[in-house]
């Protein structure tokens, strides 16, 4: 699926950069194209899944109180 962004009248180049990026990294586009652009092993995978759990885990048994 292609991202789209049409220019509006007198609508300065920057600003709809501005918009385009912003459409990509709300859609993760961009972050799976870095973690695309290097081979990385399933157990490293595996390894870096489990670490975000953990993560994510302790934040909410902090915050659950």
């Amino acid at each position: 699926m292609p991202i789209e962004i049409k220019i509006r009248k007198n609508e300065p180049i920057d600003r709809a950069l501005r918009r385009m990026k912003k459409k990509l990294e709300r859609e993760n586009i961009i972050k799976g194209v870095r973690a695309k652009r290097y081979y990385e092993k399933p157990c490293e995978k595996r390894r870096r899944k489990e670490k975000v759990q953990a993560f994510t885990q302790m934040l909410r048994r902090r915050y659950a109180e």
